[in-house]
């Protein structure tokens, strides 16, 4: 296999999971970002802990989807992280939350 040809496979590898993100993303209520990996989750508990002066986070994640271009099963059930670097929690917005303006509905700027 030469160097274009596994180029051209990760990239369609990763264009495929780009294409599944698009389609599950509506199903879940939380995005959850670590140093390591990129969730889907529809239940999020993250605590601060401390041991010997370290703050820690212990993250468990129930109903989730992992942004992984290497794992055959991204859906999973529940997912435990203990890390000592940033998480980052962000509540998706439904679709039936966003209020679109009707034409015409905008206001006057300025």
């Amino acid at each position: 296999m030469s160097a274009e040809d596994l180029e051209n496979y990760e990239t369609e590898m990763e264009l495929q999971l780009y294409r599944e993100y698009r389609d599950v993303v509506n199903l879940f209520s939380y995005v959850v970002e670590t140093e390591r990996r990129f969730y889907l989750a529809n239940h999020v508990d993250l605590q601060a802990r401390s041991a010997d002066g370290e703050v820690y986070f212990d993250l468990t994640l129930q109903d989730a989807w992992v942004w992984d271009v290497y794992r055959t099963a991204r859906f999973v059930k529940n997912v435990r992280v203990i890390t000592f670097k940033d998480v980052n929690v962000e509540e998706l917005m439904k679709s039936d939350d966003l209020q679109i303006p009707k034409d015409g509905e905008l206001g006057s700027f300025g």
